[in-house]
């Protein structure tokens, strides 16, 4: 039993690389693209809800990653052209408590449904879910502006080199996202077990799962409310390296929850302190580095981050399963920890820390190195 557990751990590994190995591959390419947001999510959140009976598993997730790949790409770009940039870091918050609202109940409903019912049924209302969403962002009726045309032919390997080049030669967006890389390192590290460890060593089972993750939905939906105001009067990068050293403390409480009622209820205080620090942060570096991106790079700036993020996950996915089997749980999340650490530390001592809003600055402090 002890073995057949132990090589249970690597699925979860192996299933989250499946998931995100369309990223890798392609996320830069709607980046690249001219082509705008909002009929592109309403048509990848169609496709994540299609029911095709008769493929595994596997193929089913890859379908899910390479559908949100596009939507990922695309919506981060997409808000921007709707609202101006001094209201970003609010409609970047409204966002950000929109899913966390929903990610605190999503937990709960899951493991409600999996109880009652069984998990394919828990599977379909969350397809539902997608096409409900491909429904509503049909309805969006403000257009966006024309496409910028090329000079001349381009690339798309230029665009490609274009977008990575804003980002890592830029004074503060370069630590930025390397700090954010090794967030998701650290932070896929943990999440990848999180569930097999908290059923099989804590005897969690699937509705106190849920429980402890919303409450990090709970947590987050107040945080985000505040950070608006928090980002104007301390600065949107002194709000983020805060939310950067509140991820790693805790994940403390993970590390060390006890097996029943009371690992119960330090879970729960683990991931609600998580949460604070979700949704302070959110919201300021999603509306940051929109503000401080020409438009027309916007979408090959968030793609390019994307591609680097979703390949942290890709790699300890795998890793994540490979450390637990042979090293144990807990110390793939005390490794976890530490890396959430060093993404604090990169942060912490960079021109990062000290980025604001563009309005509340010279436009010059923001130009590229």
């Amino acid at each position: 039993d002890d073995a057949r557990l132990q090589k249970g751990a690597a699925v979860p590994g192996r299933a989250d690389t499946v998931t995100v190995r369309p990223w890798v591959a392609a996320t830069q390419a709607p980046g690249a693209s001219r082509a705008g947001g909002s009929r592109g999510e309403a048509s990848v959140s169609a496709v994540s809800s299609s029911g095709l009976p008769g493929l595994r598993a596997a193929g089913l997730m890859l379908l899910l990653g390479t559908a949100t790949m596009f939507f990922r790409a695309g919506q981060q770009s997409y808000l921007p052209s709707l609202v101006p940039s001094r209201l970003m870091p609010r409609a970047f918050a409204r966002l950000e408590q929109t899913m966390t609202a929903a990610e605190s109940v999503g937990p709960v409903l899951a493991g409600g449904l999996i109880r009652l019912l069984s998990a394919p049924a828990a599977i379909a209302v969350n397809a539902l879910t997608y096409a409900c969403s491909a429904i509503v962002l049909a309805t969006i009726a403000q257009g966006e502006a024309p496409p910028q045309p090329s000079r001349g032919h381009r690339h798309v390997l230029a665009d490609l080199r274009e977008g990575a080049a804003w980002v890592y030669r830029h004074r503060t967006l370069a630590p930025y996202a390397m700090g954010l890389h090794l967030w998701f390192l650290g932070h896929s590290l943990i999440t990848t077990l999180y569930v097999f460890y908290a059923n099989q060593e804590l005897g969690l089972d699937a509705f106190a799962v849920g429980l402890t993750l919303a409450c990090a939905g709970v947590s987050g939906v107040l945080a985000a409310g505040l950070a608006p105001r928090l980002g104007l009067r301390f600065g949107a990068g002194r709000i983020c390296v805060v939310s950067d050293w509140i991820t790693p403390l805790a994940y403390l409480g993970v590390l060390f929850a006890p097996p029943g009622g009371w690992g119960v209820a330090v879970l729960c205080a683990a991931y609600g302190v998580h949460g604070v620090g979700m949704g302070l942060k959110g919201p300021l570096e999603g509306s940051y580095r929109n503000a401080v991106t020409p438009n027309r790079l916007r979408g090959r700036m968030n793609a390019t981050i994307r591609t680097f993020n979703w390949g942290m996950l890709a790699l300890s996915g795998p890793l994540a399963g490979v450390m637990a089997v042979t090293w144990g749980n807990r110390l793939t999340i005390t490794v976890g920890i530490g890396v959430l650490v060093l993404a604090a530390v990169v942060v912490t001592f960079s021109p990062f820390r000290r980025a604001r809003m563009p309005q509340e600055t010279e436009p010059t402090a923001h130009r590229p190195t």
